[in-house]
C-alpha cells in the first residue's frame, strides 16, 4: 500500500536524482533513503529508478509513479492550505486591476468561479489602463493587476505572461468585407475605424503597428469600452481591431465577423503583474492558485522555492494532472 511519507521521499530523489542529495535535503542517513525507496519498489513490484554511478534516473514505471505521486502531493498540500487558512481568509477582499478587455471578458468569469470556491471572500475589480494599473499595483492600492498593454518592467514591479492574445479586424454583417475570411493591410488606409481613446496602450499599440506599414485609418469614434465598440461596429459606424474573445458574449455577436490581415499577424499577450517588494495576502495566493489550473505557470509565484519543489511541481510538467484538475476546487 502506498504510504504519503514514502512518496514524499520518493518525489524528492527524483528531483534530485541522488539518494544522497535527497538524504541532504531531508535530513535522513542515505540507507534510509534508500531502504524507503526499496519498500515503495517491493510494494509496487516494479523497480522505479536505475541506479548508476552518477546517480539515479527513473525507470518507466518510476515516470508513471512520479506523475502520479506530484498530483497527489499537490492535493494534499492544497487540502492543508483550505483548512489552516480559512480563518485567515474569513471576511478578506482581494484588489484586482485590469485592463478593459480582460476586465470585461475575463475577470468575471474568474472571480465567479473563485467565489464558487471560496464564498465567504471579497473581490473588487477596477478596469483602467495598463499604466494606471501597474502604477496602483505598486502603491498598494491594488493587491494584482492583469494587463494586455506593453509595459517597461522595472523592479518592484514583477510580470509573468499568461497567454497570447490574437487580434482580428471586426467587422458588421452589413459590410461589404464580410463574406470574406482576410483583409489586404492596405484597405484600412482612410478607412471608418472605431479604436480606444488616446493614452490607451491598445489604441498606441494599434497606431504604432498600422504606421509602421504606412497605414492611416480614418478615426470616427473612440471608446474606452470593449463592448461600446463592438456595439458600434455592430451598427455598421466603422470597423476596428479587436481580440476576439469578447464576439461570442457580447449581445451584438451575431452581427460580428472576424477577418485576419493578410501576410500580418496582430498579436500581444496577457500579463499578471505584482508588486514583488510585497508579499501576496492569502486571499491574493488563493485567487492565483485557483487560476493554476488554467495557467500552471502561476504556480511558481504563488509557492516558495521549497513548497514548488516538493509540494506544488507545475501542473504543465505532469500527465496526471489532467486526472486531478477538478479535484482541488471539490476539497476546497
Amino acid at each position: 500500500m502506498l504510504n504519503l511519507y514514502k512518496l514524499e521521499i520518493f518525489n524528492r530523489v527524483a528531483i534530485d536524482g541522488s539518494f544522497s542529495q535527497a538524504a541532504e535535503h531531508l535530513l535522513l542517513t542515505q540507507p534510509a533513503i534508500s531502504q524507503h525507496i526499496r519498500d515503495l519498489e517491493a510494494s509496487l513490484q516494479s523497480d522505479l529508478f536505475v541506479r548508476g554511478n552518477r546517480g539515479v534516473t527513473l525507470t518507466p514505471a518510476g515516470e508513471t509513479l512520479l506523475d502520479y505521486t506530484r498530483c497527489i502531493l499537490r492535493l494534499v498540500a492544497e487540502a492543508e492550505s483550505a483548512v489552516l487558512e480559512i480563518d485567515k481568509l474569513a471576511n478578506a477582499q482581494i484588489a484586482i486591476g485590469a485592463t478593459p478587455g480582460a476586465g470585461v471578458y475575463l475577470l468575471p468569469d474568474w472571480i465567479q468561479s473563485f467565489h464558487k470556491r471560496f464564498p465567504n471572500l471579497a473581490t473588487f475589480l477596477r478596469t483602467d489602463t495598463t499604466s494606471n494599473i501597474a502604477a496602483d499595483t505598486l502603491t498598494g492600492k491594488l493587491d494584482i493587476g492583469f494587463v494586455e498593454g506593453e509595459l517597461a518592467i522595472e523592479p518592484p514591479l514583477s510580470a509573468l505572461i499568461l497567454h497570447e492574445i490574437e487580434l482580428f479586424v471586426i467587422v458588421s454583417s452589413e459590410h461589404p468585407w464580410t463574406k470574406r475570411k482576410q483583409v489586404e493591410l492596405q484597405e484600412l488606409h482612410g478607412h471608418p475605424f472605431i479604436t480606444r481613446p488616446p493614452g490607451s496602450q491598445t489604441r498606441s499599440w494599434i497606431d504604432q503597428t498600422l504606421a509602421q506599414h504606412g497605414i492611416l485609418p480614418r478615426i470616427v469614434a473612440e471608446f474606452d469600452n470593449p463592448e461600446a465598440i463592438m456595439q458600434a461596429v455592430a451598427s455598421g459606424m466603422g470597423v476596428s481591431i479587436l481580440p476576439d474573445w469578447g464576439l461570442d458574449k457580447h449581445r451584438s455577436g451575431a452581427s460580428l465577423k472576424r477577418l485576419t490581415i493578410k501576410d500580418l499577424s496582430l498579436r500581444r499577450t496577457l500579463k499578471l503583474i505584482w508588486n514583488a517588494d510585497a508579499p501576496f495576502k492569502p486571499v491574493s495566493r488563493a485567487f492565483l492558485s485557483h487560476l493554476a489550473d488554467e495557467f500552471p505557470q502561476l504556480t511558481q509565484i504563488v509557492a516558495s522555492d521549497e513548497s514548488l519543489e516538493l509540494y506544488l511541481p507545475r501542473r504543465d510538467e505532469y500527465k496526471a494532472s489532467l486526472n486531478c484538475v477538478n479535484s482541488p476546487a471539490r476539497i476546497a
